[in-house]
């Protein structure tokens, strides 16, 4: 069993929706494979993926790569997947199975209270984060992290990062809203963390107002 890091924080039918979409994207990576799978949620909203049969193990390996995994017991120094649960003026809180707190100075994104440096890269609530473990509690966001939040504010393209929605229901919203031609594509971050990438000439926070009415989501916008 692979426990995915990534979370299914919703409830109800968007909850179904969310599986549903999980089901489709886990097919969609080893649905080719020797395998049997079967999809679900634990108790602390992350869900795992049981993979059976003879490419059993290459399979694992897929799913780990493109999700990232959840697992017992973190070591020092290696890295891991958290999603970002909540922040103070100490830093950020982690879940990974477990709490990991980041503090402060082990953001390495800049100036700026915790607070202020998520509101300037646009993260969302439950966002996947890489971090690297440590056990006295200096744990630290990974470099491959910190790169690619300043790629976000550094490109040419603005970016409405958003949260609690899949990526159908993220473009289907668009579409609703008239933006189409006023994005590039949209990143899937997380099962239900997605990134609008902006045309050039789209301004991220007019396109949060004209849409945020159809979104019960966060959202944040990243202008570079």
């Amino acid at each position: 069993m692979v426990v995915l890091a990534t979370k299914i924080y919703v409830e109800g039918d968007a909850r179904d929706r969310t599986l549903d979409s999980l089901r489709s994207l886990v097919g969609n990576e080893i649905g080719e494979l020797e395998v049997t799978y079967e999809v679900g949620v634990r108790h602390d909203d992350f869900p795992s993926v049981t993979i059976e049969g003879d490419d059993a193990t290459v399979a694992r390996n897929v799913i780990r790569e493109e999700f990232g995994e959840v697992v017992p017991d973190l070591e020092e120094g290696e890295t891991y997947v958290g999603t970002l649960e909540s922040w103070d003026e100490e830093g950020f809180v982690l879940d990974a199975g477990q709490s990991v707190r980041i503090p402060a100075g082990e953001l390495g994104l800049g100036p700026g209270e915790p607070a202020q440096i998520r509101e300037r890269f646009g993260l969302v609530q439950h966002l996947p984060l890489t971090f690297v473990y440590s056990e006295d509690g200096s744990s630290r966001l990974a470099d491959e992290e910190r790169d690619r939040l300043y790629e976000w504010t550094r490109g040419e393209n603005g970016r409405l990062n958003v949260n609690s929605a899949t990526r159908a229901e993220v473009r289907a919203t668009l579409n609703r809203a008239g933006h189409a031609r006023d994005v590039v594509t949209i990143e899937r971050l997380g099962l239900l963390e997605q990134s609008v990438i902006c045309t050039e000439d789209t301004d991220p926070p007019g396109l949060l107002a004209s849409v945020g009415e159809y979104l019960p989501a966060e959202l944040r916008c990243v202008v570079p």
